[in-house]
């Protein structure tokens, strides 16, 4: 019993000793408060130097030259002509200025330009139509056929810019492995291939499966190609000069129809209105109009046919 009396507190040592404890307490928390700034501020500086190292990337790629368009593809287009072989052409440079392909429209072959979109559901319809005929026609050699790949809906694939990823493998196809280039033109635009407008479209993955489908070999510069979407500033350039500066193809002198497919546009620059716009020896063809697009050809290639004949008659 005398133990405990000599190790009892006092009132007063009691009270000092929970004045230390409380001391420690508060010191213990001030220090935890500290290392807790100290992280958030270091987390903050992290964060903040990411969203630099982002900006600074994106910066980057912004400022970074566009380069050179593909090869073959120096008008914006890619013109296939006899056994659909490719028209071997430069790339076209950055800054330049894109010019349609020199042609003699008094003479065969017919000359026919397209604007397709691979993501519009009129242009799978026009493709799904007319693309085998124009296939034999062009493997024939009664025409020449430019594809003129554009991505005016690129809005509308849920932020994957399908309409410039296809146009952008087309691009890379034509330059890498141009033979097949008019297949896989015609599967992209196919209703087995085609994704509906307002979906996220094929992935990069997929493209490159089409473009093997197509017989292309899947070479590494293609997927890199794909991957970097080498050719998409190009592409985008495609876009400007139909909506901005005007359409390639058309003779002098010759208008669009406007948006409403009755009237004409004023006269200056003939800009793209819907797709697929097709031009046939510097004339648009407009179906409600000139009937069906076989038809069509075969009407005008008559008339150069006639035309030749008479001229035979007259010198013999």
């Amino acid at each position: 019993m005398a133990n405990e009396s000599n190790t009892r507190l006092t009132k007063n040592e009691r009270r000092a000793q929970a004045r230390e404890q409380a001391r420690i307490a508060r010191e213990q928390e001030k220090k935890r408060e500290k290392r807790s700034r100290l992280f958030l501020q270091g987390g903050i500086v992290l964060g903040v130097l990411a969203v630099l190292a982002i900006v600074g990337l994106v910066l980057t790629q912004t400022m970074k030259p566009a380069g050179p368009g593909p090869e073959n593809m120096a008008s914006g287009g890619a013109v296939f002509t006899k056994d659909l072989k490719v028209v071997e052409t430069g790339a076209l440079q950055p800054d330049t200025e894109r010019v349609a392909p020199e042609v003699d429209r008094k003479e065969l072959p017919l000359d026919v330009t397209t604007y397709v979109d691979y993501m519009c559901p009129a242009c799978g319809a026009f493709e799904q139509q007319y693309g085998t005929m124009l296939e034999n026609y062009v493997g024939s050699g009664d025409i020449n056929l430019q594809v003129f790949p554009i991505n005016f809906l690129d809005g509308t694939s849920k932020g994957t810019k399908y309409s410039t990823r296809a146009a952008n493998l087309f691009s890379c196809v034509v330059e890498q492995d141009p033979d097949v280039a008019f297949k896989l033109h015609n599967r992209l635009l196919s209703a087995e291939v085609q994704p509906a407008e307002g979906t996220t479209g094929l992935t990069d993955e997929q493209l490159i499966d089409q473009a093997k489908e197509a017989g292309a070999e899947v070479t590494t510069e293609l997927k890199q190609c794909v991957k970097d979407k080498t050719f998409a500033g190009f592409i985008d350039g495609n876009w400007k000069q139909v909506s901005e500066t005007g359409l390639l193809g058309l003779a002098k002198g010759e208008l669009m129809l406007s948006a409403d497919g009755v009237n004409f546009q004023a006269e200056g620059p003939q800009r793209l209105q819907s797709t697929p716009t097709v031009i046939v020896n510097g004339k648009q063809w407009n179906q409600a109009r000139d009937g069906d697009l076989e038809s069509y050809l075969l009407k005008v290639k008559g008339e150069f046919e006639q035309k030749a004949d008479s001229e035979k008659s007259t010198k013999s």
